[in-house]
């Protein structure tokens, strides 16, 4: 009973049944015309072909339109009306032209320099790689940056907090879940320390991915501790479609000379300091020299597009970090919802390294609900010979989810990708790696909500040596992971129903 009261006193609840109320009041105020007011009901005819016309003729993929054109099939004008509340993914105007302005003040800041060059003699597919990203997320490549690449959420805890304490001018971090606990408690406590001795710290957080884990108004307790702090896309009961847009990114940056990306949030499940869903498995990566750069324009532009205590980029992106000899050429790339970012970056990266590989291809992820053309593509490698390998989790988060995942093991199987799910627990990795050259360490997943709807990062790498150590770490979790028979792989039919019905509707969820 007492956990009943405190739902319903939660502001979980308090939103949600605001919004149903909103939505519940829209629909009546729409009905009542519709029904009783002829010219009303025929410009709503009208509207609702427009609608359909309008949804078959946008640019985007077929899946994302599937779920769409059902809902105005089965309800004819009310899907036109919840269509136009609902579909649309674009970002505020406001947030728009401050992420417009913070880029064209950037920009001068990362240009493309002559590293690419002899890239285009060592490997043309990195080269093109390279060139992708520098045309589509407006981020260079760089040599000069040693990568060190953490395994576990414990080894990136210390190392993290190792590098914080050395802090001397400045930190962004910029975070999707912050729970305080083992993890945040210790990491919190230095950065009220370091802002104490002056260095400025800039903390942004994800409010829909703090909703229930962190209270109402955390960014106020840290602000009066002298941290900069600010909730990105703050969640108001309102009926919008911006609450699609979440900040799922992981960055940390230090004195613009060292930075932190990677699967990994700063919540207690993360380091195994409680047990979830079993053992909780992520990685990271930790990037130092002039790499750093793009991790700090992707802060920059996140934080300006919120609108409090704009940064000056000239203030710190005209530093230069040290480079260091060796250590590849390394990437951080953003990418997230249109119109900030005219392409899906992050599937595009996928899919490059997809067609790309020649022997192998190793892939961990949480979640395995991508579009046709990964899927495709994955299967398509297969069929020519490379060894390509998945490992999922085995004891999910969300169980509904993971039978979407599961549904999809019997196609690919079928083509002959070896799909392994990570026996000891859950599998929060989002990792690529490529034939001993390339790799992919950040925070898409293979899902509609990292691919579509949410502002992400990683950092892609050629020739790092943190390749050869993502390998060497897939492989050891292999061999914690047991294999899926292809006999084996295909749902049972109870299961089937429900998996396919959510897999035509996740674009929208």
């Amino acid at each position: 009973m007492d956990k009943l009261l405190k739902f319903f006193r939660s502001r979980f609840f308090l939103a949600a049944f605001c919004i149903v109320l909103e939505f519940a009041q829209l629909m009546a105020v729409f009905i009542l015309l519709y029904e009783f007011f002829l010219p009303i009901t025929i410009l709503a005819w009208f509207f609702y072909i427009g609608t359909v016309l309008y949804l078959i003729n946008r640019d985007e993929i077929p899946e994302l339109k599937i779920p769409w054109l059902i809902i105005l099939l089965l309800l004819p004008v009310l899907g036109a009306f919840v269509f136009m509340l609902l579909s649309s993914n674009d970002t505020s105007r406001k947030e728009y032209s401050r992420y417009i302005k913070t880029m064209e003040e950037i920009a001068p800041f990362l240009k493309q320099t002559e590293d690419l060059v002899p890239l285009k003699e060592q490997d043309m597919g990195a080269y093109t790689q390279a060139q992708y990203l520098y045309y589509a997320a407006k981020m260079p490549g760089h040599t000069g940056t040693k990568t060190e690449y953490y395994s576990i959420g414990e080894k990136f805890h210390e190392a993290l907090m190792n590098s914080l304490q050395k802090a001397e001018n400045f930190i962004f971090m910029e975070y999707f879940i912050v729970q305080e606990g083992k993890m945040w408690n210790p990491i919190h406590e230095i950065l009220k320390e370091k802002a104490g001795q002056g260095v400025q710290v800039y903390f942004l957080y994800d409010d829909f991915g703090c909703f229930s884990l962190l209270p109402e108004r955390y960014y106020e307790q840290l602000e009066s501790e002298g941290i900069h702090c600010v909730p990105a896309n703050k969640f108001r009961p309102i009926l919008s479609h911006i609450h699609n847009n979440r900040d799922h990114r992981k960055i940390t940056v230090i004195d613009g000379k060292v930075g932190f990306t990677g699967g990994i949030n700063l919540a207690d499940e993360y380091i195994n300091a409680v047990e979830k869903h079993g053992h909780w498995k992520d990685t990271a990566i930790r990037l130092e020299g002039p790499a750093v750069k793009n991790l700090m324009a992707l802060f920059i532009t996140s934080w300006n597009m919120q609108g409090k205590d704009v940064i000056c980029p000239k203030d710190f992106m005209n530093l230069e970090a040290e480079s260091s000899p060796g250590g590849g050429y390394i990437i951080p790339f953003g990418d997230g919802p249109a119109p900030l970012y005219r392409d899906s970056i992050g599937e595009k990266v996928y899919l490059n390294m997809i067609h790309g590989a020649k022997r192998y291809l190793y892939i961990t992820t949480p979640y395995l609900i991508c579009d046709h053309a990964l899927l495709d593509a994955l299967c398509m490698a297969a069929e020519k010979g490379v060894d390509v390998c998945i490992i999922t989790p085995h004891i999910p988060d969300k169980k509904l989810i993971h039978l979407m995942t599961r549904s999809n093991y019997g196609k690919l199987a079928g083509a002959g990708v070896k799909i392994f799910e990570y026996t000891p627990g859950f599998i929060h990795a989002k990792s690529f790696i490529c034939d001993d050259q390339f790799a992919v360490c950040g925070t898409i997943n293979l899902d509609y909500r990292s691919l579509v709807h949410h502002f992400e990062c990683g950092a892609w790498m050629y020739a790092a040596d943190s390749v050869r150590d993502m390998k060497e770490d897939f492989l050891q979790t292999l061999a914690l992971s047991e294999k899926i028979a292809p006999e084996t792989a295909k749902l049972k039919w109870w299961q089937r129903f429900p998996a396919e019905v959510m897999k035509i509707f996740s674009p929208l969820l």
